[in-house]
């Protein structure tokens, strides 16, 4: 697997991955699971409540274990915050797997959300074996800038799409230097980004495609997460990364459609 626009390595891992990754979160069905797979993605990224991915990958480890790069985690609300532990012993038995590739902590607002009690609990686990790396999606950028920067963690997972760019500044000048692997998602903004706005007067709108070529033009984004309600849209988002990166005039449009989006939420991260 080279190192490319649609493949590389998630940085300090050393795990190959397809740079498109998969979410299950619209529930598009097994099928669409077996064909992500069958196309060359390995990064399935899902909650325990995902059971479209758990049952299709239950059944695609049994034989294919190594090929496939599985990404879960403890959920936290603003209410409720999950025992690390129990989690990951819990999406064990759900993905039918006895280690997870990245178990992370999810859902973080604020840096006291994730103590240092959570961090040594999640050491532990992979001393153990439970999980090979470890991560942290966080709406906090500075909070993640600041964990990539001292090397706290293996992997990041927070937003980023052209309407919110500020990992730019906030994270991505942090992740180099230990190389900690980077997973985006929402790359149309809850497909804000692919829908005609009050106030833009051009015809043209961003396609998918171009979300997620805008995401992965970005070499500091290792892997990018769709969540496709169907096969069709899946198979559209793969085949708009034969286009490779967005050339200076996609990218100013599309800048220009996020920076309008972004204006009417600003209360939005």
């Amino acid at each position: 697997m080279d190192n490319n626009f649609t493949n590389t390595v998630l940085g300090n891992t050393g795990l190959k991955v397809h740079r498109l990754g998969f979410a299950a979160s619209y529930r598009p069905g097994k099928e669409a699971v077996y064909k992500a797979f069958d196309s060359g993605i390995n990064l399935f990224f899902g909650f325990g409540i995902d059971t479209n991915l758990t049952k299709a990958l239950r059944e695609i480890v049994k034989n294919n274990r190594e090929k496939i790069i599985i990404a879960t985690g403890a959920y936290n609300t603003i209410a409720r915050f999950q025992n690390v532990r129990k989690a990951l012993e819990k999406r064990l038995r759900q993905f039918g797997t006895d280690y997870i590739d990245i178990f992370m902590d999810l859902g973080i607002m604020k840096p006291k959300h994730f103590p240092e009690k959570i961090r040594d609990e999640m050491y532990k686990l992979k001393d153990e074996g439970k999980c090979k790396f470890t991560g942290i999606s966080c709406h906090d950028r500075k909070f993640v800038g600041q964990l990539a920067g001292n090397g706290t963690l293996d992997t990041v997972m927070m937003r980023y799409n052209a309407a919110h760019r500020g990992a730019e500044e906030d994270i991505f000048p942090y992740v180099k230097t230990y190389n900690t692997g980077v997973i985006s998602y929402t790359a149309t903004r809850w497909a804000y980004l692919i829908r005609k706005q009050k106030g833009w007067d051009e015809t043209a709108i961003p396609t998918a495609g171009q979300c997620y070529r805008f995401v992965l033009s970005n070499p500091n984004v290792h892997v990018c997460l769709t969540a496709p309600r169907n096969i069709k849209q899946l198979e559209e988002n793969l085949k708009s990364l034969d286009d490779g990166p967005l050339n200076e005039e996609e990218m100013c449009f599309i800048k220009k459609y996020g920076d309008l989006i972004h204006s009417k939420k600003k209360w939005f991260m």
